[in-house]
């Protein structure tokens, strides 16, 4: 694995520090008055989540990490796991459904998803930028309530509650960000 200086970490860089696999999330570079110039880095751990602060002078040697990526597609979840199967290889991967968070709900049977790997270690799995899904309940469309900004809530098939324009009915087809958790457009 490649070392780089502290000074060269930017956002989105996984490293290997403290014993364990981090993600570079925020990097400021600071030049004080006094003394030497250093990267202030905050770092959230790809195993557990946690967060941490850390100094990286410029002087200072961290291992940077490559990660595999695979297109694997969702079978089914059973037990709280999820199981994915590679395309080329058939091979099944069980994963913890705690791995999406909040974004679980927009995992649809047979989608495709990005898993990144460490050797032989799933790390985090990344859903497709955008899915479509049915609203399944929302309110009347109020007359006169016509402002390009206003907005109303809304349950969708998968149970996630969230804000749509008013022109978007009950069985409509709506496409939605699963990063943001926002609607994107009319399906």
């Amino acid at each position: 694995m490649p070392k780089i200086n502290g000074n060269e970490i930017r956002p989105g860089n996984i490293l290997e520090h403290d014993g364990g696999l981090w993600a570079a999330v925020k990097v400021n570079h600071v030049k004080p008055g006094k003394g030497g110039a250093f990267a202030q880095v905050e770092l959230k751990n790809l195993r557990d989540g946690r967060k941490l602060n850390e100094r990286f002078r410029s002087e200072d040697r961290v291992e940077r990490v490559a990660l595999e990526q695979k297109d694997q597609q969702f079978l089914y979840e059973t037990d709280g796991k999820l199981v994915f199967m590679d395309s080329e290889t058939f091979e099944q991967t069980e994963l913890d459904a705690d791995l999406l968070g909040e974004r679980r709900p927009f995992l649809q049977d047979g989608m495709v998803a990005k898993i990144e790997y460490y050797g032989d270690e799933p790390l985090s799995v990344a859903l497709p930028q955008k899915v479509t899904c049915k609203v399944a309940e929302t309110e009347p469309v109020v007359k006169g309530q016509t402002a390009a900004n206003s907005f109303k809530p809304a349950i969708l098939d998968n149970g996630v509650r969230l804000m749509i324009p008013p022109f978007v009915g009950e069985g409509e087809d709506i496409i939605v960000h699963t990063e943001t958790m926002e609607y994107s457009e009319r399906a």
